[in-house]
């Protein structure tokens, strides 16, 4: 099923069927080798998964191009325009002039013409030396916007957004945008419910994706202190469903789009299984109860000679 994005004409919203939210699979963090992910990419196109979220960042670009190609080889899908691909501008390209190059790049390693959305990865710039250590420059979150804005307007991104926004850098970013963002991609799931967010993001428009829907940012502690919570075990040993299943169904209530991130098969194959069927108001209540704690929390981004000086000044308070 493929997603409905558009970039609009200057001063409209991109637009996303809420109908058309599904099957999306994520590429970060596998620690699977490349030359083994391919087959299982391909093998996620041939089950029904039809987004695929990449990044420069993730290593994964020409992997993904690749699976797109064997797909249309193997007749899996008939045409590109079938799939919804994404992927993200890293922060040491987060400078007007570098968008639209850091892009083509992008678009050379997966061998497309376009991407279908294409995001800043952080409201951050770096600056990487020899050593590979990381220097935070000024962001200029207007500048930046500008050449994203250029890349959809070239018809080298269809839609643009952005990842790991709070609701006050929305605010600034939609005072300056001529192209309203059409996503924000964050960090949500039952420990972490972004209910702020959420909320302002429905008010102006921006879908919100969802990266570790399962609590798995950076290692599994957090998958287990999700899908081990006493009160999604209830629910789902009621409903005859696995925790995550009920945690993906819940996303997807609140008006999130989740982003699975697994290579098991019969995973992949559950994680699709969410669409017919509804959580109840009182189960709902119930996972509104679980403690709260982010675990996105890059403290190398921040610091006395960084632009951010702390975490609390990064997420603007929301914390």
């Amino acid at each position: 099923m493929a997603i409905d994005f558009a970039c609009g004409n200057p001063g409209s919203g991109a637009e996303l069927r809420p109908q058309d939210a599904n099957h999306r699979l994520g590429t970060a963090g596998s620690k699977l080798p490349l030359a083994e992910q391919l087959p299982l990419l391909v093998e996620a196109i041939a089950a029904g998964y039809r987004h695929f979220d990449t990044a420069t960042l993730y290593g994964t670009e020409e992997i993904v191009g690749q699976a797109v190609a064997e797909a249309l080889g193997r007749g899996l899908i008939k045409s590109r325009d079938e799939l919804f691909i994404t992927t993200k501008l890293w922060c040491s390209d987060a400078e007007h002039d570098l968008v639209l190059p850091a892009l083509n790049e992008s678009l050379r390693k997966l061998g497309l013409q376009y991407v279908d959305l294409y995001l800043i990865h952080w409201p951050i710039r770096i600056q990487k030396d020899d050593t590979n250590s990381i220097k935070t420059l000024h962001f200029d979150i207007k500048g930046t916007w500008e050449g994203m804005e250029e890349c959809c307007r070239r018809g080298l991104a269809k839609s643009i957004g952005v990842s790991n926004y709070s609701c006050a850098k929305l605010s600034t970013l939609l005072e300056n945008a001529t192209i309203p963002p059409a996503v924000n991609q964050v960090e949500l799931n039952v420990s972490w419910q972004q209910q702020k967010l959420m909320e302002f993001c429905k008010d102006k428009g921006i879908h919100v994706c969802a990266f570790s829907p399962l609590g798995a940012y950076g290692s599994y502690s957090g998958y287990n202190v999700v899908v081990e919570s006493p009160i999604l075990k209830d629910i789902a040993t009621a409903r005859n469903k696995t925790a995550a299943q009920v945690v993906l169904r819940w996303i997807r209530q609140q008006g999130g789009i989740p982003i699975v991130r697994s290579f098991n098969k019969e995973r992949m194959k559950q994680n699709l299984q969410i669409f017919d069927w509804e959580l109840t108001d009182e189960e709902v209540g119930k996972i509104q109860q679980i403690p709260q704690q982010r675990a996105c929390n890059p403290a190398n981004l921040v610091g006395p000679h960084a632009q951010y000086k702390s975490l609390e000044e990064l997420w603007d308070g929301e914390i």
